[in-house]
């Protein structure tokens, strides 16, 4: 066992897990000692009326905690129920904020009367302190204004109210609020503020008998920004006076014609009306996308808040891998799928993707995998004004458009989406279709949408035996157990399967939604899939030139028979010309074959060199105890793989909570699937990494695109 370390106090608060020991979701502890086996020995303090008075503890894995700070510790002590401390916290942006609130900081708390602006003048601490452990809770004393100039005036001296930091929902520093119809200058007022005051009375109240009691050291307020420096390529805010923020680099600096003082071009990080293309005065200081150049004093600019530490990385709120979700206005434009360059820091992390709700994890998992950093299936929602139907409107605006910009869909969206699908049983069942039922897969929802609601053409037009046409939105493999290896590829289950069942593509698909051999939640026919990061669909189109198996001339016969011969690389498919088919099938063990003449196309020479036809694997969807997930390759780079939940953890309980949805960076991913086939084939998947082996278990659709089609259609 290992003591705790001298000095500061250390504190925690339990963020899941089940109840142990007095220890439970949203409970506050202070660490008492670490333990070997990655666990704290810990005392729990209760709050409400009782204050801080520490009980008896016992032991929670640190795992499943949270470190805090002493001052984190006293205000989240506070606030009750214990579930809305885990809410807090799930607001990182936020809560930062309150840490480190100052005297006449404008907030937005939650009242009686609804949401009230107010300006804050005490921290006020809370409680009693008869022991030397005690800790004293910390609450805020605001006084409500009239509006955002002017403080409402009272004709008799009355207590302010008293509120929790879980009552605030905005905070408004006092530098960034306006006066006037402009931006506002960040030297002019507002940078000098005081620290919290901390008064020693404060009023009676009531039956809960609270106690105030001074405090022995004030709040560190913010660095003043008039000390920063910029540079070009220097990340910055700046925020009007209706307290909306805006973020970019500096791509430009200097002295504009009509000024003295410094100005600065700011690239913004997405587009906003009545900025330019790097143009000011009918003059060209740098060029980027319109709408996105904003020219103003240099003195307006603020270092990005996003990448601030407020204190000591001791001190801050160690909310790892969350990042603040920027408020951005509607847009009815059709966004782009991230770059990669932008995907990490616009995705990974935290409330990240798209929210789940209601068990939406099927839908969430298609929508990120078909969106998120494909343009495969754009033309679905980006239909013309006079033609596009709502549905297909809020799927472009609040979904695909939202992810792309923001990097996270609240879940109010996609329940907002799932009751435009056209049952109301959407919002509160699993599963539901257009008649009577939600899609119980991924597979009758990408139908569902694209055939019944969005009224698409198939993806996918098939020639069966050479004669009939079929039509479809995705593909099953359909194949027996030992026409392939124990582990096999997709590659491999694919061409197995269209030589089995007769099958031909008749052109090219844009996009190629193959599922996976499994049956219900249980039954999967292989333990293992490797998925191929590229498809070689050449020999699976109709009527199209293809070579020789052996001699690599121009191919006229296929033999379905040939696929899984031991001699003949099995798992290939094999066509021959006319004296390679002679050749191989005079061995005795192949005589019985019967090879099928192909549709050669008269015009193509018998030496002429043929090209080859591929598809891209851009998302695999999982599922493993009926619960969907995704794998993204969000770039062209062989690493650049992410892992998508949208129910990775929870806040709150089952009725009053919300679901917590997660982005991981998995580069491991890449590189197993980089390996070359003979790697693969000895590879133990069980000795892969966690998401690696989730991956090859799991799979349930695998996702592949061809970029030229993608264009052309």
């Amino acid at each position: 066992m290992e003591s705790k370390t001298e000095g500061k106090e250390k504190f925690f608060i339990v963020t899941r897990g089940k109840a142990r020991k007095g220890f439970a979701r949203g409970c506050i502890g202070r660490v008492e000692a670490e333990m070997q086996k990655g666990e704290l020995m810990g005392l729990l303090y209760g709050g409400g009326s009782s204050g801080g008075n520490p009980k008896s503890g016992g032991m929670v894995k640190m795992e499943d905690t949270y470190p805090l700070t002493c001052h984190q510790a006293q205000l989240l002590l506070f606030v009750s129920p214990s579930s809305k401390r885990l809410e807090l916290l799930c607001n990182p942006q936020l809560f930062l904020a309150i840490c480190v609130l100052s005297q006449d900081d404008l907030v937005v708390v939650k009242h009686k009367k609804g949401h009230q602006p107010g300006l804050v003048r005490n921290l006020m601490l809370i409680g009693k302190k008869e022991n030397q452990g005690d800790l004293l809770m910390l609450g805020f004393e605001v006084e409500f204004v009239q509006d955002s100039n002017q403080t409402v005036s009272s004709k008799k001296p009355a207590p302010l109210p008293l509120f929790s930091a879980a009552d605030i929902v905005q905070v408004v520093p006092a530098y960034s609020v306006g006066l006037g119809p402009r931006w506002k200058d960040s030297h002019s007022e507002g940078l000098n503020r005081k620290a919290v005051s901390r008064i020693n009375s404060m009023p009676n109240m009531g039956s809960r008998g609270r106690q105030v009691r001074d405090v022995d050291e004030s709040v560190t307020p913010p660095e003043s920004l008039s000390h920063h420096t910029f540079d070009v390529g220097s990340l910055v805010e700046v925020t009007s006076n209706t307290g909306i923020t805006v973020y970019g680099v500096i791509q430009w600096m200097g002295v504009l014609s009509e000024n003295k003082n410094d100005w600065a071009g700011i690239e913004l990080d997405y587009e906003v009306n009545n900025c330019s293309d790097g143009t000011y005065g009918g003059q060209r200081y740098f060029t980027c996308k319109g709408g996105r150049a904003l020219f103003l004093p240099l003195t307006k600019c603020s270092p990005d808040g996003r990448f601030l530490c407020p204190r000591s990385e001791k001190e801050t709120l160690k909310v790892t891998n969350i990042l603040p979700v920027t408020p951005l206005e509607e847009t009815d434009e059709n966004v782009p799928p991230i770059p990669e360059s932008e995907a990490l820091s616009l995705l990974v992390g935290k409330m990240k993707g798209i929210q789940g709700h209601y068990n939406s994890c099927y839908l969430d998992a298609t929508l990120f995998s078909l969106f998120s950093s494909s343009m495969t299936l754009d033309s679905v929602c980006h239909k013309p004004a006079d033609t596009e139907q709502s549905i297909s409107r809020s799927l472009r605006k609040d979904i695909v458009n939202c992810l792309r910009r923001q990097g996270f869909v609240p879940a109010e969206s996609v329940m907002n989406f799932r009751k435009q699908l056209g049952c109301d049983t959407f919002v509160t069942e699993e599963k539901v279709s257009l008649i009577s039922r939600l899609p119980a897969d991924p597979e009758e929802f990408i139908t569902i949408l694209l055939q019944r609601v969005l009224c698409m053409e198939p993806l996918l037009k098939l020639r069966l035996n050479n004669d009939t046409s079929q039509d479809a939105y995705t593909f099953q493999i359909i194949l027996d157990k030992e026409q392939v290896t124990q582990t096999p590829t997709v590659q491999q289950l694919l061409d197995t399967s269209f030589l089995s069942c007769g099958l031909k593509f008749e052109e090219i698909p844009s996009c190629l939604m193959v599922q996976m051999p499994r049956f219900g939640k249980k039954y999967k026919m292989f333990p293992h899939i490797i998925p191929s990061t590229e498809l070689d669909i050449t020999d699976l189109l109709y009527n199209s030139p293809r070579e020789c198996f052996l001699c690599g001339r121009l191919a006229e016969y296929e033999c379905p028979q040939c696929l899984q011969d031991r001699k003949l690389q099995p798992g290939r498919v094999k066509q021959y010309c006319t004296t390679c088919k002679t050749q191989v099938h005079t061995h005795p063990c192949r005589k019985g074959h019967c090879p099928r003449a192909l549709a050669v196309p008269a015009e193509v020479p018998a030496d002429a060199p043929l090209p080859r036809h591929m598809m891209q694997l851009f998302a695999v969807l999982c599922i493993h105890t009926s619960h969907y997930v995704s794998f993204v390759k969000y770039g062209l780079g062989p690493r650049s793989w992410l892992f998508f939940d949208s129910m990775a953890d929870r806040c709150g309980d089952d009725h009053s909570g919300y679901n917590i949805p997660e982005i991981r960076a998995c580069p491991e991913v890449g590189d197993f699937l980089s390996q070359s086939e003979e790697e693969l084939v000895w590879a133990d998947p069980s000795q892969a990494g966690e998401l690696v082996r989730r991956l090859l278990c799991d799979s349930y659709m695998c996702l592949y695109q061809s970029a030229s089609m993608a264009l052309y259609r």
